[in-house]
């Protein structure tokens, strides 16, 4: 029987791999609706930080949830799906395609999968697990959820606090394992058809090298001033999830004075490495994913190729 649901794209990245400007060529050449599937650009005035379209950029190819929530209000991968679904049924009732642009993996997954009955965010375990984390080590964090959480565990990277800390979060408010959680999820018909494509340098080393450059050119253009603007703010705190995005981090506790510029050159690059390496992880095991180097010449044109073959 022939598949008649309507066509998504999903158009996924490493930070820094061109998919902002692929995605403005898509929409200028075929027409497609962007949503954006980031973090940190769904809050206003993190522009810098988050490598946020500029103006002229957005006026040429308008992209959905960006600007969407205030910093001091936490934006959940259960909010993503709800605003993303919400987005992508008006895109397709008007016969238009959504192209989903971004490099938060966990939003992907979570639109895709669903999102399990979860507790919600609970501050005093969260603190306690930070105060763990800081005294012990993420290794420790890890090895308590080995106990508790197996399936889990072998899930999430060691080094990776935000998806650590959310698990045994998750065990200590609930009783029980997020895992099992998961598993009582009822399995449900994605009602798009999705052309999964990644945008990844073939040579790692160049993509660290616009790693850097990249991150170079944010604090040239005024990263510093606009972390300090929202420092300002009565309430906004570095535990907050938008201002634990990397970039703000590490500059946050620069103004802090917990290190020097040079450092925070240093620091801010590593983070960012340190994310594209887990982004690449989500993507290779990713289901049914057309891998597009984007150092080939004609890397625009195979994703071109890959979009109308599929009819999308």
């Amino acid at each position: 029987m022939a598949d008649k649901r309507p066509w998504a794209i999903f158009l996924m990245g490493p930070t820094a791999a061109g998919k902002t400007d692929t995605a403005i060529a898509l929409h200028e050449r075929l027409g497609h609706q962007l949503i954006s599937v980031d973090s940190a650009m769904v809050y206003r005035g993190m522009d810098i930080g988050s490598a946020k379209p500029s103006a002229a950029e957005l006026s040429r190819a308008p992209h959905r949830l960006i600007d969407i929530r205030d910093p001091a209000t936490p934006y959940s991968a259960a909010d993503f799906r709800h605003d993303a679904l919400s987005e992508m049924r008006q895109i397709s009732a008007e016969g238009q395609v959504p192209l989903l642009v971004g490099g938060t993996m966990l939003y992907y997954k979570h639109l895709l999968e669903g999102v399990a009955n979860l507790p919600s965010a609970d501050a005093s375990i969260r603190q306690a697990l930070e105060a763990r984390w800081q005294a012990e080590g993420l290794s420790a964090l890890h090895q308590t959820l080995a106990k508790v959480d197996p399936p889990s565990a072998q899930r999430i990277h060691p080094n990776d606090p935000q998806r650590l800390m959310r698990a045994l979060e998750v065990y200590y408010a609930s009783g029980r394992p997020m895992s099992a959680l998961w598993a009582e999820q009822q399995p449900e018909t994605f009602p798009w058809r999705v052309l999964s494509i990644a945008l990844v340098p073939a040579d790692r080393a160049v993509l660290h090298q616009r790693i850097a450059q990249r991150f170079e050119m944010m604090l040239h253009e005024g990263l510093i001033d606009e972390v300090a603007a929202l420092k300002q703010r009565h309430d906004l705190h570095s535990e907050l999830p938008a201002l634990k995005s990397v970039g703000y981090r590490q500059v946050w506790e620069f103004l802090d004075g917990h290190y020097d510029k040079d450092t925070l050159v240093e620091r801010g690059i590593i983070a960012t490495r340190q994310l594209a390496k887990r982004q690449i992880t989500w993507l290779r095991r990713w289901p049914s994913l057309h891998w597009v180097d984007t150092l080939e010449a004609n890397a625009l044109d195979k994703v071109l190729k890959l979009v109308r073959e599929s009819g999308a």
